[in-house]
């Protein structure tokens, strides 16, 4: 029996999804990267070469790590300043952050490590022994400075200017609507960034600040040109002196794959999350 008309399924409601699309969606890039992963994992606990190159290059691992954490950190602090500068009632505030913005962001991130490293930290040495002269406090020598904080430093200043960027996205993209309410209740300027604007924000900055975030552990590796003991560093001067390139640079990559693709499968699980967790907004 037919049913009557108008109370059939509607021809343009979604119906189930194709078998053939969701076949094409299957992650086949991340089962051939885990299949090389595990030959290559293979290769370096049973391979004495592979594994006596391992064992040299994990000393570095933990140089990589704490020159990205602490750049990030530090990059997170200043750009969320330089956003608020950008977005402040004041023209002096946003004139002087836009400039440093866009005069970071247009700096190759290597002429900015080495301007920082011979220019930065001998003209921060010169100024300091100047004010101890008056203060009485201890001179420096720019060799007190070490290659790895002006590696630091010099990442930091770079990616401030990228997430500075993203906070100001974010920040603007809350409904002003939500800022004059909280105005109308009488919060604060900073009340309301605390409580109104950030966690709402939060949302849309999340995903970009773990891209940049992935984006600066490779870029990390730009720190091996000042002699700074990381992974990248460490392979070259391991390559260097047994002429094993092939392998050890195959471990060097596998290094900062494992780190790179295993933080972007995590950031891609907590961006499910977060739209799961969206309230609709039709």
């Amino acid at each position: 029996m037919t049913p009557p008309e108008g109370t059939g399924p509607d021809p343009a409601a979604p119906g189930p999804r194709p078998k053939r699309l969701a076949r094409a969606d299957f992650p086949y890039w991340l089962v051939a990267t885990v299949l090389i992963g595990a030959i290559l994992s293979w290769n370096m606990l049973s391979d004495p070469v592979y594994a006596g190159i391992l064992a040299a290059l994990t000393r570095g691992l933990g140089v990589t790590v704490f020159v990205t954490l602490t750049a990030f950190l530090l990059a997170t602090l200043l750009g969320l300043v330089l956003a608020t500068g950008v977005l402040s009632r004041h023209v002096a505030a946003r004139q002087v952050a836009r400039f440093y913005i866009e005069i970071m962001r247009g700096v190759p991130m290597l002429v900015l490590l080495f301007y920082v490293a011979f220019v930065g930290a001998p003209a921060l040495v010169a100024g300091w022994n100047w004010a101890a002269g008056w203060l009485g406090l201890p001179t420096l020598m720019t060799r007190d400075v070490s290659l790895m904080w002006r590696a630091i430093i010099a990442l930091a200043l770079g990616y401030a200017a990228f997430i500075a960027e993203i906070f100001r996205a974010g920040i603007q993209s809350v409904d002003p609507g939500q800022v004059e309410a909280a105005k109308a209740l009488g919060l604060s300027g900073w009340q309301r960034f605390r409580l109104v604007v950030l966690p709402q924000a939060i949302r849309t900055i999340l995903p970009p600040l773990g891209n940049d975030f992935i984006a600066l552990i490779k870029d990390s590796a730009l720190v091996s040109v000042l002699g700074v003991a990381d992974i990248s560093q460490l392979g070259k001067v391991y390559s260097a002196s047994s002429f094993r390139y092939f392998e050890t640079y195959n471990v060097v990559a596998f290094l900062y794959l494992a780190m790179t693709i295993g933080l972007s499968l995590a950031l891609r699980g907590f961006e499910r999350r977060m739209r799961r967790r969206a309230p609709d907004r039709r």
